[in-house]
């Protein structure tokens, strides 16, 4: 059976497995049904009988009182006629009834009338019956035997005051069991027919379910060859089916177009990072050999050189800023367990905005703090918060226009914390307001300086992984972005009303509306 199993391929492996299940199936149930049947037909037919037979029980002693009174003072020989003649009718309506033959006896035992004379009874049964007085039931091969007793009257003229003597009579009922057995074999025959039936539908049933999903399977398995073969780019698999094979068939077209689209935005990248490190590495490249240039001619201009150093050290940030995205990627990719404690989003804010007071002082924009009413807290990882805002501020500052400015509102909203983030440049188109946020990809307004597509990736998959939100509102008033960075509000320990009673209660949150 193994070695079958090995040779064959899931196709048959199912037939197999289902013709199997049937068919032990069917044994089981003709194991557990017909023997059974037939001791319960056999012992309800003995019931039967019995039951008929205790049943006539007093019509026979009415019948034979009758016969014994008529003949009292008659020979034995008229006797044992009327007897016989008076037994005979209710003998052969109790055979009718019951298909049994019927014998009256009297104690000797001597045959009164028998409605078959051609078998002998069990003697040993008489004998038992007549010295017990008990009714008797026995079942020998396939016949059953049923003795009654019969007391109809006293014997007219055998009575003596010493010693009263009584008629004893035996009502005898026998019939074979033979229909019994014809009735299972009848059964045993009809059951083995719905049997093969039964297993013809399940073969037919197990060849079209196991070639139907052989080939659905087969379809799957061509796709993830091509797929491996030719990349996500091969055609995607179709399956309507309903059922655990239509889902696999889903969920693989569903992997397929993920590893396009990251595919696509690897692609993006490797074009994105090999045009944007091209760039400051040739900036590089030149203002060291024209500084070198100069230092072997001994012309140096100490003019000119702070400019080339000043240039440089604008691309060397660039270079850092991606070096920085991309080890907050590959955090992220890792899963590095983040924390989680209370975090005042004011001061973090201000610290995050000094960071870029000489970045935003040459590009003639002001970033203004906008603190609330009192102090803001929300539950995060501090420097994955701080890392959020730096990114936001850092989009904001590149795409202000100069002399505009950017606003960072740490405010409550509701059961969120938030830090509000809006600059008044070109904003985002709108079917570009969902894209902005996956890995790789840009506006498709851009300013000149440039970026990578990661920034608000990383600033949404931290936030998210914090338990909150960034998104892209739409501006409170003209144009530009407004970005919403929404955590849940989580106040220092000791800060609740009734803590400790030796100190003030901190500032509850309180819901403002940024102007």
């Amino acid at each position: 059976m193994r070695q079958i199993f090995r040779r064959s391929g899931l196709r048959g492996r199912l037939l197999i497995a289902l013709v199997a299940t049937s068919a032990l199936t069917l044994a089981v149930a003709a194991a557990a049904l017909l023997p059974p049947l037939q001791d319960r037909l056999r012992t309800q037919r003995v019931d039967d009988l019995q039951a008929a037979t205790e049943a006539d029980v007093p019509q026979f002693e009415q019948v034979l009182g009758k016969a014994l009174r008529d003949t009292a003072k008659e020979p034995e020989s008229i006797r044992r006629t009327q007897l016989l003649i008076d037994t005979q009718s209710r003998a052969t309506l109790l055979r009718q009834r019951t298909g049994a033959r019927v014998v009256v006896t009297d104690a000797i035992p001597e045959r009164v009338y028998d409605t078959d004379t051609a078998s002998a009874l069990p003697a040993n049964l008489l004998y038992r019956a007549v010295i017990d007085g008990d009714n008797m039931r026995a079942v020998s091969g396939n016949t059953v035997t049923v003795i009654a007793q019969l007391f109809p009257i006293p014997a007219p003229g055998r009575l003596t005051e010493s010693h009263p003597e009584y008629e004893h009579f035996l009502l005898i009922t026998q019939r074979p069991l033979t229909d019994v057995d014809a009735a299972v074999d009848q059964v045993r025959t009809a059951f083995i027919a719905a049997a093969g039936i039964g297993l013809i539908v399940a073969v037919v049933l197990g060849i079209g379910l196991s070639t139907t999903l052989s080939r659905r399977l087969a379809r799957l398995r061509a796709v993830a060859v091509r797929v491996a073969a030719e990349g996500p780019d091969a055609p995607a698999p179709r399956d309507r089916g309903r059922d655990e094979v239509g889902d696999l068939a889903r969920t693989l077209a569903a992997m397929q177009e993920a590893l396009r689209r990251q595919e696509a935005a690897r692609r993006a990248f490797v074009a994105t990072a090999s045009h944007e490190l091209r760039t400051p590495l040739t900036s590089l490249q030149g203002t060291l050999e024209l500084l070198g240039e100069d230092l072997r001619d001994g012309r140096l201009d100490t003019h000119d050189a702070q400019q080339q150093i000043a240039g440089a050290q604008s691309q060397l940030r660039r270079l850092g800023r991606l070096a920085t995205e991309l080890l907050d990627l590959s955090r992220l990719d890792a899963a590095v367990p983040m924390r989680s404690e209370p975090v005042e989003l004011g001061e973090l804010c201000r610290a995050v905005v000094a960071e870029f007071e000489l970045q935003a002082r040459d590009r003639g924009v002001e970033i203004r703090v906008e603190p609330p009413p009192g102090p803001c807290w929300a539950a995060g990882d501090p420097g994955a918060v701080a890392r959020v805002v730096r990114i936001l501020v850092d989009n904001a500052l590149r795409y202000s226009p100069e002399g505009e400015a950017v606003r960072v509102v740490p405010a409550y909203h509701g059961v969120h914390a938030t830090v509000e983030v809006s600059d008044r440049g070109p904003g985002v188109d709108e079917h570009d307001r969902e894209l902005i946020f996956e890995r790789f990809h840009r506006g498709s307004a851009q300013s000149g300086s440039g970026g990578f597509g990661l920034g608000l990736a990383i600033g949404r998959e931290l936030a998210e992984r914090m338990g909150g939100s960034l998104e892209l509102r739409d501006p409170a008033e003209g144009a530009g972005a407004r970005f919403v960075l929404a955590l849940r509000i989580e106040l220092p320990a000791g800060s609740h009303h009734g803590d400790d009673p030796g100190e003030p209660a901190a500032p509850q949150p309180q819901a403002t509306t940024p102007r």
